[in-house]
């Protein structure tokens, strides 16, 4: 039954690690003899195992048509670590090797059968126990399994595993793998890289358990898939703190039906997990688990939105692509894997994108047992050829059929911006058919490098640096922001390639990035109303490589921003989402989200039809500040755009428009507090001074209400949505007015450079001296003509007094003067929007239309569209307020 084994041929050497450029807190904690000893499927347990990981014999092969049975190899390699990897000890690619060890079965595993397990190998996998050929596996993301008992013997056994790994040199799956990394893409993993173990199992043996929880009918559909024969009964048992609370029986393959009563429902903010007990009749038995969890997608808020659990929960994640600069794509050890998602769990991060690369088992038990809602992406490939795509789609089922029990998997991912895409329609309605269960994004970065078909159920966009305006959702398709971000920050004594690292936009310290993340990231709250958006991805949690991109940096070393912000900013997303945020001293409008009314919008106490052909009073008079509640600053409070002054209050019940007079009551009268909407969706405001009435709209007019009093207003029927509000957009973007075609021209306010005027210079935007003694070309470059904004006729655009027809726009953020050429994004660029100045009375600021939160800013004499603490020289936050500030006074040239 065995294969005798030859003695040693020759000597080899010892392990020996290597130095990877950068060492992570754990790379000395990596054992040498037993390393990632943690069991490695918690889907599925056996009491008895045996790892197989540690020093294993390697050589390079020419070919792996035969194996060097009973000959000594000439390197030792760390398994599971790659081969490219400092600690595997080799740290080189080849495309063909050799591994090999000996092991001994334990006495206590006589009579039963014996499987030998592959966490995953890149890429294919030839495999001899004892000199026995006992298969072979293609694919470098999916586990694999052998029953070796026919080969063993009863003393020590030898196992050989061949590898072929070509990387990008062939047309498999493989990421951003590639054989010479640079810019986007990375160092390859060949070879063994998740752990190898043994373990003892009866003849008819489980596989593996697809969980699908039935929230609605408070059961668990399990589906347990089996080997080794037929004629079994599957008695599951499903546990909560050691207590069973359902159980079931019936035929493998079949659908049992395991009771959860009552059950706790897992979420981001709760992640429960139920234990799962199975057994055959024959013997077998594993330990699992499993959470009761609900997914789909509805119209919430007049916007298609993704459900978790029935509720519209805003999708806040990273882009981890799951690399390490000693493990490439191995963590080093089990606590460094859940570092990664422990630490974007507590940065606010509900979800994490994992991106074109499929982790180890682990990987996913720690996010289901963390929280933290998972978009798995397929690894890529970069073929056209027909036997690279059936071989895809073997492997993406594969993948599928995995990771399908998984709680915290919320989306499947099979094609990002176009790599390797065909036929996406087909693929998306392929993996429905193979899992129903979850939403598919069939082309994340749809907008970026590739055709979706229009498929699946996300639109996707990648906006660098973002976020910019993403694809609205459609009646079947939720809108989503695949990518942004990408801002950077060189970290010294912590880089990959010391000084070449890059990002979309780089930042010269850590105040620096905090505030442009901080900036980036809170523009979404805008989007989630004003634009549908339900998910955002930002790029991403740690460098990668060259990339300098990440929260930390490569090695986990140093986190380059203050958390505390950024766990603000991420907050207040979800808060906007949930309608728990409206943005103070922010313009708003507020939609009505009852069904038959949702284009009525909260106006002086009355909702009005608004669209974008109403009157400029009309959008005016449904715009609202949201400022500091009155009578608590912890609320809000709704001053009227067309009446400064003015606030939304209740009296008698009634909403009306009034003056501030001063008084205690108006303030409490005129002070709500933000609750998430009684819809489910949206926001409710709730008055200060009567806890349980809400703002409601009834027959056009507004209240404040309850659900059961006895006023007609309190009418039960469509309660919830009446009192229940949409933030949208306001319908008037700016918040100062302006003359319209009225000359003017605009003076610096910033002390010691009052004399100083907006002008075109060879068009370029600079400030320069005006007075009376100056030319008239002077005067007449200082002047514009203030017109209704080219991209938005709520904002201004500014038209040169002495050159018709051109216009004041940004372009690589200067300000320039520049010929309208009649384009969509001329228009952008060339709108501006007035809001009150940020320093001094009576002055203004101009805030760019398509980039919010810059403002025309003079700096060092030139003119830019700048942003507070930005990544620039003239974004720098020394004078920013006066410096973006300008008093609108008289024409130099009339």
């Amino acid at each position: 039954m065995a294969t005798v084994l030859l003695a040693p041929t020759a000597a080899w050497s010892a392990y020996i690690p290597k130095t990877p450029p950068l060492t992570t807190p754990w790379t000395s904690q990596v054992s040498l003899t037993n390393p990632l000893p943690e069991y490695p499927r918690p889907q599925l347990t056996r009491t008895d195992w045996q790892s197989l990981n540690g020093q294993w014999q390697f050589a390079a092969a020419s070919s792996l048509t035969t194996p060097p049975v009973g000959q000594n190899l000439a390197e030792t390699v760390l398994v599971p670590y790659p081969i490219e990897s400092a600690l595997s000890g080799i740290m080189r690619h080849v495309n063909n090797m050799w591994y090999r060890r000996t092991f001994t079965v334990p006495s206590g595993w006589s009579g039963r059968r014996v499987q030998l397990n592959f966490g995953a190998v890149t890429w294919r996998a030839s495999v001899w126990v004892n000199g026995q050929s006992i298969g072979a596996h293609s694919g470098g993301y999916d586990s694999f399994s052998f029953d070796i008992t026919g080969a063993l013997n009863g003393g020590t056994n030898e196992i050989i595993v061949g590898v072929y790994s070509p990387v990008d040199a062939a047309g498999i799956p493989l990421g951003k793998q590639r054989l010479n990394g640079s810019g986007i893409f990375y160092t390859a993993s060949s070879g063994i890289w998740q752990s190898v173990w043994l373990e003892p199992t009866s003849t008819v043996r489980i596989t593996r358990l697809d969980t699908t929880p039935d929230v609605p009918a408070g059961v668990l559909d399990l589906v347990v898939q089996t080997a080794g024969g037929t004629g079994q009964t599957v008695t599951a048992q499903a546990l909560s703190g050691g207590a069973v609370v359902g159980t079931a029986t019936g035929a493998p393959g079949a659908h049992l039906r395991v009771p959860v009563p009552n059950a706790r429902l897992w979420n981001p903010d709760d992640p429960f997990l139920y234990d799962l007990r199975v057994t055959l009749s024959g013997g077998d038995s594993v330990g699992g688990y499993f959470g009761m969890r609900s997914l789909g997608k509805a119209m919430v808020g007049g916007a298609l939105r993704p459900l978790l659990n029935g509720k519209f929960v805003f999708q806040m994640g990273t882009l981890d692509q799951g690399y390490w600069p000693d493990g490439i794509y191995t963590a080093p050890t089990d606590e460094a894997l859940r570092f990664d998602l422990e630490r974007q769990k507590a940065l606010g991060f509900n979800m994490v994108r994992k991106h074109v690369k499929v982790e180890p088992a682990r990987w996913f038990y720690h996010a289901d047992r963390i929280g933290l809602m998972v978009w798995q992406d397929m690894p890529s490939m970069f073929s056209s050829a027909a036997a690279d795509r059936t071989n895809f789609e073997s492997e993406l089922h594969r993948v599928v059929d995995q990771l399908r029990g998984y709680t915290s998997i919320v989306q499947w991912v099979p094609f990002n911006e176009g790599w390797g895409e065909y036929d996406p329609a087909r693929i998306a309605d392929l993996v429905k058919s193979w899992d129903p269960s979850r939403l598919v994004n069939n082309n994340s970065g749809s907008n970026c490098c590739g055709f979706d078909g229009g498929a699946g159920d996300v639109i996707d966009d990648h906006i660098y640096v973002g976020p910019g305006a993403p694809n609205l959702p459609s009646a079947t398709r939720i809108a989503v922001l695949g990518e942004y971000g990408g801002i950077g920050l060189r970290v010294a004594g912590h880089e990959w390639s010391p000084g070449n690292g890059f990002a979309y936009e780089m930042t010269a310290d850590s105040a620096a990035l905090t505030r442009r993340y901080v900036e980036v990231t809170g523009q979404l709250r805008d989007l989630i109303y004003g634009r549908g958006l339900s998910a955002s991805v930002y790029t991403q949690p740690t460098d990668v490589e060259n990339e300098v991109n990440g929260l930390y940096t490569y090695n986990r070393r140093v986190f380059k921003m203050d958390s505390a912000q950024v766990l603000a900013v991420n907050n207040s997303v979800k808060a906007a989402a949930s309608g728990t945020y409206l943005p103070v001293n922010q313009l708003i409008s507020l939609r009505a989200t009852t069904a038959g009314v949702t284009d009525r919008y909260l106006g002086p106490g009355v909702t009005t039809v608004v669209t974008s052909g109403s009157t400029d009073t009309v959008k005016r008079q449904h715009t609202f500040w949201a400022r500091p509640g009155l009578a608590d600053a912890a609320c809000v409070s709704l001053e009227s755009r067309n009446n400064p002054g003015q606030f939304l209050r209740h009296s008698g019940y009634r909403i009306s428009q009034a003056t501030n007079d001063g008084t205690a009551l108006f303030a409490q009268d005129a002070t709500f507090c933000v609750r998430a909407g009684l819809s489910g969706a949206g926001t409710s405001l709730e008055s200060k001074n009567f806890p349980g009435r809400y703002l409601r709209h009834i027959n056009s007019e507004v209240y404040i209400a309850n659900s059961s009093g006895a006023n007609p207003w309190d009418n039960p029927a469509n309660f919830a949505a009446d009192a229940t509000w949409s933030l949208s957009t306001a319908w008037w973007r700016s918040g100062v007015d302006l003359t319209l075609n009225a000359a003017q021209s605009f003076r610096v306010v910033t002390p010691g450079f009052t004399d100083r005027y907006l002008r075109h210079l060879n068009s370029l935007g600079v400030t320069e001296v005006v007075n009376a003694s100056s030319s008239a070309t002077l005067k007449a470059d200082a002047t514009f003509y203030i017109r209704r904004g080219l991209a938005d006729p709520t904002c201004y655009s500014f038209e040169s007094r002495n050159f018709p027809g051109s216009y004041l726009r940004h372009s690589g953020y200067r300000i320039r003067r520049d010929g309208n050429d009649g384009t969509a994004i001329f228009f952008a660029d060339a709108t501006f929007c007035a809001q009150p100045g940020k320093f001094g009375t009576g002055t203004v600021s101009l805030e760019s239309h398509n980039y919010p939160r810059h403002h025309i800013r003079h700096y060092a004499a030139e003119v830019w569209i700048a942003v507070n603490g930005g990544s620039h020289a003239y974004d720098s936050p020394s004078n920013y307020d006066p410096d973006v500030s300008w008093q609108v006074s008289a024409p130099w040239a009339p």
